[in-house]
């Protein structure tokens, strides 16, 4: 991988953008280099929470404008295709099955906003700015939409997306786009801290059932989703994770997940 580099320590795994020069823009290569790394940690043993973090002065500027340009001489059934291409890294990342950790450490835009947005936790310097700018350059943030609305609701989304505005790394925490604030010294270890302690005081199996329901229950009416909700439930007073954690809490053992 040329865009993207992949590691493992202490059962984090780090998926790290290494486009700097371009601002870790979001070109076709990149994004499938994405979805070849996390592909990689779905299915790696010793991976238990992920931290998507990158290289250079920003976090990721969104889509690469020279090659949107590009696509624009192909045909609309090549660029549903590339559409398409970004939508999966997209649902790959908000419906993967181990947590991930966005670790912004400078500007996240339009497209590398929405990477940021999809992730379930995120830790930002003071510093970054946010926004979705695509309207300012008669571009439309399409995909990023569908996830944001999710996150934010109607009203914070359409203030965002409909405004291009940038935000402060403080508006984006007060708004719910990201989790934590820090400082550019501290923002390694806050993270590596944060994902160790998920990683050693809870469920793996349970961490990755919630976020799926959490992704389910949104699409289903209200029976639908209590009925689900059951099902899953039973499922999981029956599982490994579920009789030994509360075999240890009863007998007052400490578990190490």
């Amino acid at each position: 991988m040329n865009y993207i580099q992949y590691e493992i320590s202490d059962r984090i795994g780090y998926i790290t953008l290494n486009r700097p020069e371009k601002r870790n823009a979001l070109s076709h290569e990149l994004v499938a280099e994405l979805k070849q790394a996390f592909d990689q940690a779905a299915k790696d043993e010793q991976v238990k929470v992920v931290v998507l973090r990158a290289h250079g002065e920003a976090f990721c500027a969104g889509a690469d404008l020279a090659y949107l340009q590009k696509l624009q001489r192909f045909s609309y059934e090549e660029n549903v295709a590339d559409s398409n291409h970004l939508k999966e890294l997209f649902l790959k990342i908000y419906t993967f099955n181990k947590v991930v950790i966005a670790q912004i450490q400078g500007h996240a835009l339009a497209g590398g906003c929405g990477l940021a947005a999809v992730c379930d936790f995120s830790f930002a310097v003071r510093e970054a700015k946010f926004g979705y700018t695509e309207v300012k350059i008669g571009f439309i943030p399409a995909i990023v939409m569908v996830f944001l609305l999710r996150r934010l609701g109607e009203a914070k989304s359409k203030q965002l997306l409909l405004s291009g505005d940038l935000v402060s790394a403080e508006e984006a925490q007060e708004q719910g786009l990201i989790n934590y604030i820090t400082t550019a010294d501290n923002l390694e270890s806050d993270v590596r801290n944060f994902a160790t302690r998920l990683v050693t005081t809870n469920s793996a199996q349970s961490m990755s059932t919630t976020k799926q329901m959490i992704a389910a229950v949104q699409s289903m009416s209200l029976e639908q989703s209590l009925e689900y909700a059951s099902v899953m439930n039973a499922k999981a007073r029956a599982s490994e994770d579920c009789q030994r954690g509360i075999a240890a809490f009863l007998n007052k053992e400490k578990i190490i997940w």
